[in-house]
């Protein structure tokens, strides 16, 4: 998968745009209120169509189910173990409280289309001993709904395909280690019976075909939410643990079906306070994966490609670098795209090492997105075309 021999392979980051009335059914589930379950699964399989015929239609490569059964990329995992009780008290990101106007903005825009937030900073906390559902009975369920979708649009339209996970990393600092849990004495325990966890999922989706896509926001973000203001070695340590345990949880997996999405938080703030790539590439580039993603089209991190030129990645892995962003709905002009992909194909002095992407996912909780759904085909589109534009110039 990671590597083209004649063009710029495009793909997107994972979540998707849900429907109103998909993402009512899930803010039922996750409030443990009664629901339709016939219901949600025609509405559900009605999504997933439509999800996988846009992805075809616009011509992606490489798709993904669009994380619509999940209630949102990191918190899903909470439903599928036991041992979780009680509420996390995670810290706000500095962009919340440095900038208290952008703060009530945000929130009143991001969160529109909903009553009621999923347990995005309220989520519960590992309050004993975390154990994976052993039948994996959700993460068969949404493989089998995205199988079929595919089959129903067409296999023959893609490249490949990928389902996104949660990290180990971002599983322990969404869902914090309680203090006095019996069985994780410290957050190193936790992070790693974590990944030994989540562990069965991964094995699943690559026995499945797909490609398994680690999200591990937590690998920059965290810097200024968990360890705002504490010293930048404490957070780069963390991560290191983080990167540990990740490769625990991939041993059994061959690195070409493994890419790691890696940002600074999906939001449209300032990201002042967001730690340089510089510091942290070193310890990323350790993971045993065989692509990177990496937001880097909006504004604040349009200038990474000098960090990969710098420090370009092992020759083992390819890079998924963001030419699309998902947070403003100015679609791109497919000429940009292409500049963009060709600076990451200098960057690397490897044009087969490059592959399109996006930033981050388009709707990364239910209720939860920047992008209209119209505007997201459009986005989408405009990368096909620029990987198109990109394609003829590194390979004429």
């Amino acid at each position: 998968m990671q590597r083209s021999t004649d063009r710029i392979f495009t793909t997107h980051v994972g979540s998707l745009p849900r429907n109103r009335e998909l993402n009512e059914f899930l803010l039922h589930q996750e409030y443990d209120e009664p629901y339709d379950e016939g219901r949600l699964t025609a509405v559900l399989s009605a999504a997933l169509d439509h999800a996988i015929k846009m992805q075809a239609e616009t011509g992606i490569d490489i798709c993904g189910d669009g994380e619509l059964p999940r209630i949102g990329f990191s918190i899903y995992a909470k439903d599928r173990m036991s041992g979780f009780d009680g509420v996390s008290k995670r810290n706000r990101t500095s962009d919340l409280i440095n900038y208290p106007q952008y703060a009530e903005m945000f929130d009143k825009r991001v969160w529109a289309t909903v009553a009621r937030k999923p347990k995005v900073w309220n989520a519960p906390e590992a309050a004993g001993q975390v154990c994976y559902d052993p039948e994996l009975s959700d993460a068969r369920r949404e493989l089998d709904g995205f199988d079929a979708a595919l089959d129903n649009t067409g296999r023959e339209h893609f490249h490949d395909s990928f389902v996104t996970a949660a990290s180990p990393g971002v599983v322990s600092t969404t869902m914090l280690r309680a203090a006095d849990n019996p069985a994780y004495p410290t957050d190193r325990d936790y992070v790693l019976a974590v990944a030994g966890e989540m562990k069965l999922e991964y094995d699943l989706i690559v026995s499945r075909g797909h490609i398994l896509q680690l999200d591990a926001p937590d690998l920059a973000m965290d810097r200024q939410s968990l360890f705002r203001g504490r010293p930048l070695q404490d957070f780069l340590d963390r991560i290191t643990l983080h990167i540990e345990a990740l490769n625990l949880a991939v041993a059994d997996i061959p690195r070409e079906r493994v890419r790691l999405h890696v940002c600074w938080g999906n939001w449209d703030g300032p990201h002042t306070e967001d730690v340089e790539l510089e510091a942290i590439l070193p310890i990323i580039y350790a993971a045993k994966v065989g692509a990177i993603s990496l937001a880097c089209a909006n504004p604040r991190h349009q200038h990474e490609h000098k960090a990969f030129k710098a420090n370009p990645p092992p020759a083992t892995m390819s890079l998924i670098p963001g030419v699309i962003d998902v947070t403003t709905n100015f679609v791109e002009h497919p000429e940009v795209v292409a500049d963009r992909i060709c600076l990451f194909a200098e960057a690397l002095g490897a044009r087969e090492r490059v592959i399109a992407g996006c930033d981050c996912g388009f709707g990364t909780f239910a209720g939860y997105q920047f992008v209209s759904e119209d505007v997201m085909r459009s986005k989408l589109g405009a990368l096909v075309e620029g990987a198109a534009i990109a394609s003829k110039r590194l390979w004429s």
